[in-house]
């Protein structure tokens, strides 16, 4: 389900990402909700949401990396 907020992103995203790359995550996942809504457009057998958060995640890390445990941009 897209996100109209933060706050309603995963706590995992949350409680790990700076406030600039949830910004990130939630317009990627939500773009990729509505591009990866048709079972065929996805690999293998993976769900729309799973589709959708493995796509915010890579979208976070085209500017975001993870360094002493925090994310900080690149």
């Amino acid at each position: 389900m897209p996100y109209d907020t933060l706050d309603g992103l995963p706590e995992n995203v949350i409680n790990v990402l700076p406030k600039h790359a949830q910004e990130i995550y939630r317009a990627a996942f939500n773009s990729a909700w509505n591009e990866y809504k048709d079972p065929g457009e996805r690999r293998g057998d993976a769900s729309r949401e799973e589709t959708a958060h493995k796509v915010a995640w890579a979208a976070v890390k085209k500017e975001y990396e993870k360094e002493g445990g925090k994310w900080r941009r690149k």
